[in-house]
């Protein structure tokens, strides 16, 4: 079953034409990494599919869910319930952490579960315990994120996301703003998500990690999808001069 499926995407900001074109589909289950260089529309395509960008064109289904579509050569939108009922199934781990400075770790894991999908205080303590414990944060429950490392604070915000059982989780770039040292203990979190088969979408310029953790592949550059496939097909035999270019300096390197 494909919990996500993105037809034609276009966007633009003013004159400038962010996104022309694209179509993905993602099944249950399934990772996908998103590459390629910056201004490419990575980022813009991944809001597009949270709610946190309006397509101007287009249509996007989210867990059978009509989210978007395309009337008269212009975007409409489903209701606020329908909406609001796919952004539950939606969760969205931001580069720069978005923790709430005034809540301590718990109840930065605990708020939106009471408060949006309705569970008990002590349900929602409960699932937040679990998910520290599987972040190795166990002992950080009390504190606050001004007290923790970014990669912490990193792992804090993948918790929460996970805290409302969300069908598909997004990554937005999620080592970008950690210092080298920190990034691999937060790839190690993605890496064992994927090993229980949790559904998610990765933009990351993270290379060896979209190589070695994802189904697929998909290299964007100038608001197009140059090319897609399996990472042997992307990394090892990519038939694009362009996702050659971009690839070469990693595979130099690796």
């Amino acid at each position: 079953m494909n919990l996500i499926e993105a037809n034609h995407i276009e966007k633009s900001f003013g004159s400038l034409r962010v996104l022309k074109d694209i179509s993905m589909q993602v099944s249950e289950g399934q990772v996908v990494s998103i590459i390629g260089p910056s201004g490419s529309g990575k980022s813009t395509f991944l809001r597009c599919l949270t709610q946190l960008e309006t397509a101007d064109r287009g249509n996007i289904t989210v867990c059978g869910e009509k989210m978007m579509w395309t009337e008269n050569g212009r975007a409409v939108y489903a209701d606020k319930k329908t909406l609001h009922d796919i952004i539950l199934n939606v969760g969205l781990v931001f580069q720069n952490f978005n923790l709430f400075p005034h809540f301590s770790v718990l109840e930065n894991l605990i708020d939106a579960p009471i408060r949006i999908r309705g569970i008990s205080r002590e349900q929602a303590i409960e699932r937040a315990r679990e998910l520290l414990r599987k972040m190795n944060l166990e002992s950080k429950e009390a504190s606050y994120p001004c007290e923790l490392s970014g990669g912490q604070q990193q792992r804090v915000a993948i918790a929460r996301a996970l805290a409302m059982q969300p069908r598909i989780l997004f990554f937005d770039e999620p080592t970008s703003a950690l210092d080298p040292e920190l990034t691999g203990e937060i790839l190690k979190v993605i890496r064992e998500l994927a090993e229980e088969h949790m559904t998610m979408v990765i933009v990351t310029h993270e290379m060896a990690f979209a190589r070695d953790v994802a189904d697929h592949v998909i290299f964007m550059a100038d608001g197009v999808i140059v090319e897609e496939g399996t990472p042997e097909q992307v990394f090892g035999n990519s038939q694009n001069a362009r996702t050659q270019s971009f690839l070469s300096r990693f595979s130099q390197n690796s």
